[in-house]
């Protein structure tokens, strides 16, 4: 595995790091861990309790507990707390989410609602402190005057759950509630607050006072023990099968994954562990995502609560599964006979003939990593082997720079390589941009593109994969964004990937009232295809697996809530056809940089390439999406990344993406990480294929089926040396030749 690599490699090499220059040597590579000069990172202050050690994980809906003295609001789903001087504001933004000129809102007042949990020896704590964490689970311990409080909550998780030490629960509400079930000699209560409803449970034996008032404590006789859930109603139904959970504390939360190639499934099981405070009961109830309840064969409870996800199902046990279907990727998309082999090559000829400049920051740098990888390809099918070979040696040499942190003298360089910080437990690359240096923001989308170069360059060079090559600085750098093992000494589990919300975050705080936020969901998935084609290349079929997880449960997740395929998670109300920005507490139409339509859409689906299919699994949606763009710029003369448009649109219509494209010529604008020719290859390629075929799938993961509606057309790249069987779900079965792609058509049935 990549931890356990890279684990081995860093205690084995720091020990005979100059000390002066901290430089680590790892294979042709190195890295530093003394910051360049003039170079910034993340604050110094973290707030952590004493036993916390190790990376830290960042980049999580709950980050900012470590960043900041409290906290900012954090975004379980179904509830939303907050860490605060009084202690864990409580709240369940459910009833109240809205849907606006601008996105669906579902954040946790400024003010406060439901409740504040509190300390009754503590009027007030100096901070909250991260005290653990699990998969997607979080303890925060707030401390004051010798008394304390842990609460543990996590996404799904109807439930908080608190230990007390020198102290009892006291809950000051929002304002006085209703108390519907229970009375002061009975240790748990059914209140409401502001219309929503909650279960407290206090251990047996205990009382309440203060009954009638806007505060309640609970008189616990020293049992160091409390749980409060919201409930989905106030029947005493609902608050029995409640109280028969509240005891059962979860303690940790795993996620593991199992991909079957023979059937393209992805298997993700999540496990809860809990400890029983009181009796035997030792499963949890839990609430499902949509992405999670289409996909899971669990059974149901039937209470649903409201998120701005969409609507969250009620389970119960102490495991679920869910399966998905992974789609398949390719380095890049196959010549079908669509293009104009002389007008490609032109193309191709002036990518190669353009300025390349010199060394960027980390995302500048990638873009340019991520326009080469296309072109790479490209240049090889149009017979343009001296262009092809000068891409491929350009993304060498720049990944090569990169993956040192001396220059060709030996000396420690300032610019373009990367430095590990043992605080926080994170690499950073410099010149750093967009924060990635002092607030480890958009890793994930910066490192994808240098994952997906070194794929590529590892396509035609095995040997320059090779760990003691650069094939050890390449897994450390993916290690920083996607560490798969919970134990690595220097990077957090899957930084950037939140597995039960199933997408990643960008935000390396979270420090924002709406949690943290994902724009470029596609960057994401830029980084996941990476690792994918990573993997297939060096025969590593751990992290090829790591990448079809990331990859596969991403894509649900973008499926469900930025584009909501189905039409089934977004309020009625919501008029756009897609989200730019989905955060904690809403779902937003709108950009970090502009508001322009284009823009808008087109930040999800940067960079196309072979990866890029999943956006095509349902042309249907495309139309839609598209048909909506023409409707709001007022016809099809895009102007803002026009190039970008008419790539997504050839997903469904490639015949008129091309006429469009033909027309426009040489007057297209381009964005800045993508090429002509990479627009011309995918769009004429596409036109000789037809759409994506989501009804077929293949025992191999470089993969793609397309149906022009009378024919369909089976694609397989196979990296091996040797030639390989795939065989296809609808029964036909092909012989993948050696290090190239082979493609097959068959009419389709009648």
């Amino acid at each position: 595995m990549i931890a356990l690599a890279i684990g081995a490699i860093f205690s084995a090499t720091t020990a005979t790091a100059g000390e002066m220059t901290g430089i680590v040597k790892l294979g042709l590579g190195s890295y530093t861990t003394v910051l360049p000069p003039g170079a910034k990172e993340p604050p110094p202050a973290i707030y952590k309790t004493a036993d916390v050690k190790g990376p830290l994980p960042t980049n999580q809906w709950w980050s900012s507990l470590l960043w900041s003295k409290f906290s900012e609001p954090q975004y379980a789903h179904p509830l939303a707390v907050r860490a605060t001087a009084a202690g864990l504001q409580v709240c369940y933004p459910g009833p109240s989410i809205t849907v606006t000129a601008t996105g669906i809102m579902g954040s946790m007042p400024p003010g406060g609602r439901d409740f504040v949990l509190g300390h009754s020896g503590a009027r007030e704590f100096p901070d909250a402190r991260l005290a653990g964490w699990s998969d997607w689970f979080v303890t925060a311990s707030l401390a004051a005057d010798g008394g304390s409080m842990r609460v543990s909550y996590g996404h799904g998780s109807p439930f908080v759950y608190a230990l007390y030490e020198r102290g009892e629960p006291v809950l000051t509400f929002a304002e006085t509630p209703t108390v519907w079930s229970g009375a002061a000699g009975e240790p748990a209560l059914g209140v409401t607050v502001s219309g929503r409803h909650y279960g407290l449970f206090g251990p047996t034996g205990a009382t309440w006072s203060g009954l009638g008032g806007k505060v309640l404590t609970c008189r616990a006789g020293g049992k160091p023990h409390f749980s409060v859930a919201v409930l989905p109603d106030n029947s005493p139904q609902t608050l029995a099968l409640f109280r028969r959970y509240a005891y059962a504390h979860v303690t940790d939360t795993k996620v593991t994954w199992d991909y079957d190639e023979r059937s393209a499934s992805l298997t993700t099981t999540f496990t809860f562990t809990t400890r029983p405070r009181e009796g035997t009961e030792t499963a949890t109830l839990f609430a499902l995502y949509p992405h999670q309840w289409n996909h899971t064969s669990a059974p149901l409870a039937g209470p649903t609560y409201a998120s701005v996800r969409g609507t969250m199902k009620l389970a119960a046990g102490k495991t679920f599964e869910t399966r998905m279907t992974f789609p398949g990727v390719l380095p890049a998309l196959p010549d079908a006979g669509g293009c104009d082999k002389a007008r490609l090559a032109r193309l191709v000829e002036k990518e190669a003939q353009a300025k390349t400049g010199g060394v960027r920051d980390t995302y500048a740098e990638g873009k340019r990593l991520g326009r080469l990888a296309a072109l790479v390809p490209i240049a090889e099918q149009a017979g343009a082997d001296e262009a092809a070979s000068k891409f491929l040696a350009e993304l060498r040499t720049r990944l090569e720079g990169w993956l040192a942190a001396t220059d060709a003298g030996g000396q420690p360089k300032k610019a373009g390589l990367f430095y590990y910080n043992r605080e926080w437990g994170t690499l950073i690359g410099y010149r750093a941009s967009f924060g990635s240096d002092t607030q480890l923001n958009d890793h994930h989308f910066h490192y994808g593109y240098f994952l997906r170069a070194a794929a590529e360059v590892a396509r035609h060079d095995t040997a320059w994969a090779a760990d003691k090559q650069w094939g050890d600085m390449v897994r450390l750098v993916a290690s920083d964004i996607a560490e798969p093992d919970r134990a690595a000494p220097m990077f957090p589990h899957l930084r950037c990937f939140d597995p039960y919300a199933g997408h990643s975050w960008a935000s390396g705080h979270a420090n924002f009232a709406d949690g943290n936020n994902q724009e470029s969901s596609s960057e994401a998935m830029n980084a996941w295809a990476g690792l994918i084609l990573w993997g297939e290349a060096t025969g590593n079929t751990t992290v090829r697996d790591l990448g079809i997880f990331l990859y596969t449960t991403e894509m649900e997740a973008i499926n469900a809530y930025w584009f909501d395929v189905l039409g089934q998670n977004r309020p009625a109300a919501y008029k756009h056809s897609v989200v730019a920005m989905v955060w904690g507490g809403k779902s937003v139409y709108e950009t970090w940089f502009s508001p322009k339509p284009e823009i808008v859409r087109g930040i999800n689906w940067l960079p196309f390439h072979g990866g890029s299919l999943y956006l095509g699994l349902y042309p249907e949606y495309v139309r839609r999406d598209y048909d909506a763009l023409v409707a709001e710029v007022g016809g099809t003369n895009f102007k803002d990344w026009a190039d970008l448009v008419l790539m997504y649109h050839a997903l469904d219509d490639p015949r008129d993406a091309l006429a469009q494209l033909d027309a426009r010529g040489e007057l297209l604008p381009i964005e800045g990480g993508n090429s002509a020719a990479n627009v011309y290859h995918w769009i004429a390629n596409l036109a000789a294929l037809g759409r994506v075929d989501r009804s077929v799938t293949a025992s191999h993961p470089l993969y793609a089926v397309f149906s022009d509606g009378r024919t369909r057309t089976y694609v397989v790249y196979n990296m091996a040396g040797a030639p390989q069987k795939v065989n296809f779900s609808d029964g036909v079965a092909i012989e993948a030749k050696p290090s190239c792609f082979t493609l097959k058509r068959q009419p389709l049935p009648r």
